[in-house]
């Protein structure tokens, strides 16, 4: 008997979109440029932190230390560093290699070279390259630094500079990015959500208006709330989910068409790639927010606008 009703409602709201005709096109439309605007902030938010991810990856600090500084005491300030959960990786480059390195990216320039053979010996530092799991925490690095104990002696007795006393600014530049981008797309999120229901209400209030003398029929005949008002929360749902694929279709060539561009833009990301690896997540996401924001928007208008 239940199923028997649930079906006549399912029925009653397929009819009422078929018979909407050009209201339910207006609608499905509407829902579908709501659901772009979803997707199109998913692949913004992806893209944006695809790039801060590069960035990050990008970002480090290099210790300079002194040039009589020891491998012992270099590689117990590189252990102590590695110790600290702050930290994602220490890598230490001898004045040695420093010097190789210097010199092969300079191979080209005779005059560089030259330079080098005339001072004699070796003025490269050694170094330590680090890199922190999150920029924030450079700061805390550079202070562990500083006042770290090795081999009995204050680090600052063994090192030169920090690259991240320089870089401060442009680090903290970053954290700030990173930190104001998650607010601001989540804030841009929550008012897309809210014009997505205003624009749906709207679009159900008029489904209920053009539907008005079918209503009130219905109660003179008493037929029941659940009965007159399924059939418009149904509508909302057809709606939701038929704009859902149509979007997913709509993003299909554009994401194709995109994709090399936002690769090429130094994201780091393929757009069309990631519309195809996280297809089955995307699909899932465009089809549960059209769904409810139907069936969110259709119950609010069937609460205010029909009085059983």
């Amino acid at each position: 008997m239940i199923w028997t009703k649930i079906k006549r409602v399912i029925k009653a709201g397929a009819k009422g979109f078929v018979r909407n005709g050009s209201v339910s096109v207006a609608s499905t439309l509407i829902m579908t440029v709501t659901l772009s605007v979803v997707l199109s902030i998913l692949f913004v938010g992806a893209l944006l932190q695809s790039t801060l991810q590069g960035i990050r990856e990008k970002v480090d600090i290099n210790v300079y230390l002194e040039t009589t500084t020891t491998d012992d005491q270099a590689q117990a300030l590189k252990q102590a560093l590695e110790a600290r959960p702050e930290v994602a990786s220490v890598t230490y480059t001898t004045a040695a290699e420093a010097l190789e390195n210097f010199r092969a990216r300079h191979a080209d320039n005779p005059l560089i070279t030259e330079a080098l053979d005339e001072v004699g010996g070796n003025p490269l530092e050694p170094s330590l390259n680090i890199r922190a799991v999150d920029p924030s925490q450079y700061q805390a690095i550079a202070d562990f630094v500083t006042t770290q104990n090795v081999s009995g002696d204050k680090t600052r007795n063994i090192v030169d500079k920090i690259s991240y006393i320089e870089n401060k600014e442009a680090i903290d530049t970053l954290s700030r990015m990173i930190d104001s981008s998650e607010k601001l797309g989540l804030i841009i999120t929550i008012f897309f959500a809210l014009i997505s229901i205003l624009i749906t209400f709207n679009t159900v209030r008029l489904a209920i208006y053009t539907s008005k003398d079918e209503i009130a029929v219905m109660r003179l005949v008493g037929a029941s709330a659940r009965y007159i008002k399924g059939p418009f929360i149904i509508i909302g749902i057809i709606y939701g989910f038929i704009s859902s694929l149509i979007t997913l279709a709509i993003f299909y060539p554009i994401t194709y068409w995109l994709g090399p561009y936002t690769y090429d833009l130094g994201t780091g990301l393929n757009i069309f790639t990631y519309y195809l690896d996280n297809f089955m997540q995307i699909t899932a996401i465009i089809i549960a927010a059209g769904i409810i924001l139907g069936i969110i928007s259709s119950w609010i208008a069937v609460k205010k606008y029909i009085k059983v």
